[in-house]
């Protein structure tokens, strides 16, 4: 059996390595190969792109990043031909993702579409090209079913992944004593970004914010965690190219493959909008929702985003529990009097952190990959759990609709043509598309 997994940002990634594992545990000799991370591979991915190639935010910046989107297109439609795989399992990441579904579509392949982009929130219509194109819908959030059911799609909500990889392997103790902080003193935690240039935009503001409150409470104390997306070469670059930032960080301790640990321990968090907000909120730590793009992609953005919160967190909870900082407002001027208002009052903490932990009680149960790979197997004609179950937590259903079909054009992102099949493809880091992410 072969199946083809497409996963391509941090997040996404992650969950799919939680994939890749659950299938390999029922299929030890499964040949899946596509696009993904380290993680990915240690589970066993053959890995024809690497991650790296695909972290690109905005509008705008995508535009430049047209002709490699082209030839990883082209290059994958190639490996659906050649390698022919029994399935194709496509992670959020719709603006390319769904170019390829619809490759998959005109040769016969069954999709399977893990994590929905967020129809929800901007760019509903959507939804229809997704319900042609794709065979079966995996969502992880309770409201999604019933806008694919609305639709005419075959939807199961299987469970948030971050259920199964969201623990903390040290105390506050450790912790601090591994990152050179004082446990008996206030930390701040940094969380830029998983792909470059978002750390480029978000962690200047950051670091000025720290800056600004360790004036009005010295004791004040700060950490970078880096995600796996981003090394600490990229940071080096990054602070070389700003020497006011360099200045502001340059005392400010970085840690790699530790961001769940910053997110337990830190007493407040500073963090880019995205599937960390998520994240964040699961361990009960309060947290300011920042995010900054350039300004035709936001201008852009703006008409087409349809909901009033850009933060998971928030739009899970159906309210704003953290406050959100967007665009000109990501400034330490701005930043600051919230940061000092919340560490001088832990009972302003308190409340914050109860309400977010009532955020995870909406996630479902642990075990969406698990789910998800019995899903793909049947899928893809093995033999998956007897149980399609899909899932423990309020409003999991398991909608079995027809997909739908159709025939579409193509956009300019795509073409035809002969392909290589067997090397893996490196470049540097930086080029890729821009997705929304769970």
């Amino acid at each position: 059996m072969r199946i083809m997994i497409i996963a391509g940002e941090a997040s996404g990634e992650m969950h799919g390595a939680g994939v890749v594992a659950a299938l390999k545990a029922r299929h030890p000799d499964m040949d899946v190969f596509g696009v993904g991370g380290d993680r990915m591979e240690r589970a066993g991915c053959d890995l024809i792109y690497p991650i790296e190639r695909f972290s690109v935010m905005g509008i705008t910046e995508v535009v430049r990043h047209l002709p490699f989107i082209r030839r990883a297109l082209r290059r994958l439609d190639g490996l659906l031909e050649s390698r022919r795989p029994d399935l194709v399992i496509l992670i959020d990441y719709p603006d390319f993702n769904l170019r390829l579904a619809r490759k998959a579509r005109k040769r016969g392949i069954p999709v399977l579409y893990y994590i929905s982009p967020q129809v929800w929130a901007w760019r509903p219509r959507r939804i229809h090209a997704i319900v042609r194109n794709v065979d079966s819908m995996a969502v992880v959030f309770p409201f999604e079913v019933e806008l694919y059911e609305q639709a005419g799609g075959k939807v199961v909500f299987v469970g948030h992944p971050l259920l199964e990889v969201l623990e903390s392997r040290q105390s506050r103790a450790e912790f601090c004593e591994a990152a050179g902080l004082d446990p008996d003193r206030p930390i701040i935690g940094m969380l830029p970004g998983s792909r470059i240039m978002e750390v480029e935009r978000m962690l200047p503001a950051m670091a000025g914010t720290l800056k600004t409150v360790r004036k009005k409470l010295p004791g004040t104390q700060g950490v970078i965690g880096l995600a796996p997306t981003v090394s600490r070469t990229d940071l080096a670059a990054c602070l070389a190219a700003n020497a006011a930032l360099e200045e502001d960080a340059k005392k400010v301790p970085v840690v790699e493959g530790s961001t769940y640990e910053v997110m337990r321990h830190a007493d407040l968090l500073l963090v880019t909008s995205g599937t960390a907000t998520l994240e964040s909120a699961c361990f009960g730590t309060p947290l300011l929702v920042l995010y900054r793009m350039s300004r035709l992609s936001w201008w852009i953005a703006r008409r087409l985003v349809s909901i009033p919160d850009i933060g998971l967190v928030n739009v899970v909870a159906g309210q704003r529990i953290a406050p959100e900082f967007l665009q000109d407002a990501v400034n330490p001027e701005t930043l600051s009097p919230m940061v000092l208002d919340l560490l001088k009052n832990p009972e302003k903490r308190q409340a914050m952190a109860q309400e977010l932990r009532e955020v995870r009680t909406r996630l479902g149960t642990p075990g969406a990959s698990s789910r998800v790979a019995d899903l793909a197997l049947n899928m893809a004609g093995g033999t998956g759990g007897n149980q399609m179950d899909m899932v423990g937590g309020t409003g999991g259903r398991h909608m079995d609709m027809a997909g739908g079909t159709g025939e579409h054009q193509m956009d300019a992102a795509e073409g035809t043509g002969e392909h290589q099949t067997n090397d893996r493809e490196n470049g540097p880091r930086g080029e890729g598309t821009a997705d929304d992410g769970h």
